[in-house]
């Protein structure tokens, strides 16, 4: 199971739009590097632009006091950062921050939202990721609260895996407790198991992806029901 495009690197939402919905929406792109760490949007905040990932992907992050931020849903070529649009709502639930570097096709928000208004064929393939991201979110929420961290740890991996193109990536177990919101030891225990297994390498911060079907068995459900959302509600 993967969402992964196989071969040439794309959107797979501009993809499964027609000819000339797909060559107007491209028309109106511009491409841009995702730098780790970058700060694309804040919540409450106007968001003046849109971005298609193509390589690299962007973490939804809560944000609540002086917390650390915990991540809420990710984004890479499957989708686009800016769904709300769909809603009619121009600000961000979420802090959205680059967390894998790669490259994206951005286009300004009044574009979009002209061809939302124009095209039913944008309508239709940006609204099934919309119900697709508003069920990653609240999957993320569930998981959190019911799921082992080892099982959350394998169900992260595995959706870095699939927006990362590269079976290695570079995580600290710092951040990995941010994201998952844990402690860091949480963090160290639960991916010395998965080393132990033979799933995974981690030296120095550098993660492998050794055993991919073994890991997919290792997560909890959450992971195959994303899956799941995808295959029936994106191409």
């Amino acid at each position: 199971m993967s969402i992964a495009t196989p071969g040439r690197v794309v959107n797979r939402l501009i993809e499964a739009l027609p000819g000339k919905d797909r060559s107007r929406i491209l028309g109106h792109c511009t491409p841009v590097s995702l730098v780790f760490g970058t700060v694309l949007c804040e919540p409450g905040q106007p968001c003046p632009q849109v971005y298609f990932p193509l390589t690299g992907f962007i973490s939804l992050v809560a944000v609540v006091g002086a917390h650390p931020p915990l991540e809420m849903g990710r984004i890479g070529n499957e989708g686009l950062l800016g769904a709300t649009l769909l809603l009619g709502v121009n600000t961000a639930p979420l802090r959205a921050v680059v967390q894998g570097s790669g490259s994206a096709l951005r286009m300004t928000a009044p574009q979009l939202r002209r061809e939302l208004r124009d095209s039913p064929a944008v309508r239709r393939v940006l609204g099934g990721y919309l119900y697709v991201l508003m069920a990653q979110l609240s999957q993320t929420a569930a998981c959190t609260r019911f799921h082992q961290v080892e099982a959350r740890l394998a169900r992260w991996l595995l959706m870095t895996h699939d927006r990362a193109h590269a079976d290695h990536f570079h995580l600290t177990h710092s951040f990995l407790a941010d994201m998952l919101g844990v402690q860091r030891s949480a963090v160290t225990i639960a991916a010395g198991k998965l080393q132990r297994r033979q799933l995974i390498r981690y030296i120095r911060g550098e993660i492998g992806v050794l055993d991919r079907s073994g890991l997919e068995a290792a997560s909890c459900e959450c992971y195959a029901s994303g899956i799941g959302n995808y295959a029936r509600f994106l191409p």
